[in-house]
């Protein structure tokens, strides 16, 4: 990993057990893949924020992100972004600690995305677990714009049972790709009238490629929240 203080992007990381600034190897697309952007990525662990303690919601957690995030301003960030989309729960009080921007999750484009779309077309979102993923972290408060945003998730798939133990998580892109274009497929056959995908798992960019295959719509991941916000302020 690059790790030049340089205008980087400060990532906000799952525990996963290991000493500060060891991690777990990232296959292509990830956020903490040295190759994925062409801007340096640095990261600071979150203690305690587990994959089975995050998703479900610890406010105890705020704290130690707040703290998290500091470090990687104190260490050069130029803004802040997280290696898990529940890590939005925390996002403003990140945002309110920290004087650079901060995008913790991807769900922050909903309201962006489902104002794109025709009245007649629903936005997709597919999440690492969907009983966790509920309408409040979406950012959508009017009733007709929140019909038309329908969510799907992985939970009780392999991928989602590796996850959730306390152990590295696995980075078997098969069955990834395998768990993520069951869930599409599922939530394209129940409603025809979608007309863009957002996944808030980070994972999914390991796959993109075959994701897109799946359909032709429109798929958005964190990656893309990202850029914009770095090319935005280098």
């Amino acid at each position: 990993m690059n790790t030049s203080p340089s205008r980087s992007l400060g990532v906000l990381e799952l525990e996963y057990g290991l000493p500060p600034h060891v991690l777990p190897r990232y296959p292509a697309g990830a956020l903490l893949n040295p190759d994925t952007f062409a801007f340096p990525v640095i990261s600071e662990t979150v203690p305690g924020a587990w994959a089975d303690t995050l998703i479900p919601g610890n406010a105890d957690l705020e704290s130690a992100c707040i703290a998290a995030a500091q470090r990687l301003v104190e260490r050069g960030a130029a803004a802040i972004t997280a290696d898990c989309g529940f890590f939005i729960r925390h996002q403003l009080a990140v945002a309110k600690a920290v004087p650079v921007p901060v995008a913790l999750s991807s769900l922050l484009m909903v309201p962006t995305l489902i104002r794109q779309l025709p009245l007649s077309a629903k936005l997709a979102v597919v999440t690492a677990d969907a009983n966790h993923c509920g309408r409040d972290l979406l950012g959508v408060s009017d009733p007709a714009e929140q019909s038309r945003v329908v969510i799907g998730g992985i939970e009780g798939g392999n991928y989602w049972n590796g996850f959730m133990k306390r152990t590295l998580p696995s980075t078997d892109l098969a069955t990834i790709e395998t768990d993520f274009a069951a869930c599409i497929t599922r939530l394209v056959n129940a409603h025809p009238d979608i007309g863009a995908i957002l996944f808030e798992c980070t994972a999914i960019p390991f796959v993109a490629p075959a994701m897109r295959r799946l359909t032709n719509l429109p798929h958005y991941d964190i990656t893309n929240l990202v850029q914009l916000m770095m090319a935005a302020i280098r």
